[in-house]
């Protein structure tokens, strides 16, 4: 999660073109994704994937507090989570399930990647067609405007986009961040 983060952070601010009157020796270094510490630190996460190490709670509280002092950090964690959930291809037998069968398939895939990549578990199914919840502190702690719940989202609309359901009606409409008891993801049908 540490390194899909910090390789978000750098993709973040690769510039997408560089004005002829730009100069890049003052506008570069300003970007933190372009840094060599967090060059750095990208090559110290691969490694401990590499060898299958994880890194502390604290550790990635402290990389979510980095992330959320950006103005375009809801935007960071929602590609960090759509990045971690996978290929994001679809298994064409998978878009002729039931579209209950489907919401179910993907509420399981979320939470077993979830669960894969903090070690603990993070949300639970709680409803129908797609719910998930989670009193888990670990991104309440660390952000307090709830961005980073963006992480989960993405997992999420990654998961349905997955099973052929359409995931831009998937709300975060109650977070722990905001005041509310529990954090919920739900996604919304028409008719």
């Amino acid at each position: 999660m540490a390194l899909a983060l910090l390789q978000a952070l750098k993709d973040q601010d690769l510039p997408r073109e560089i004005l002829d009157d730009e100069n890049v020796t003052i506008t570069l270094p300003r970007r933190l994704g372009l840094s060599n510490v967090v060059e750095t630190q990208i090559r110290r996460y691969r490694e401990d994937a590499r060898r299958r190490r994880r890194i502390s709670d604290q550790e990635i509280q402290d990389l979510i507090r980095l992330v959320t002092r950006r103005p375009d950090s809801d935007e960071v964690f929602l590609r960090v989570g759509m990045e971690l959930q996978g290929d994001g291809q679809k298994a064409g037998w998978r878009r002729f399930l039931p579209r209950r069968v489907a919401h179910a398939l993907a509420r399981r895939r979320a939470r077993q990647q979830l669960r894969a990549l903090f070690g603990r578990k993070m949300v639970q199914a709680t409803g129908r067609p797609f719910v998930l919840e989670s009193v888990d502190s670990l991104f309440t702690d660390s952000d307090p405007g709830g961005e980073a719940c963006g992480i989960v989202t993405g997992i999420a609309r990654g998961e349905l986009a997955r099973v052929g359901s359409d995931p831009g009606l998937l709300i975060h409409g109650h977070c722990r961040s905001l005041g509310a008891e529990i954090c919920r993801w739900e996604l919304v049908e028409d008719g």
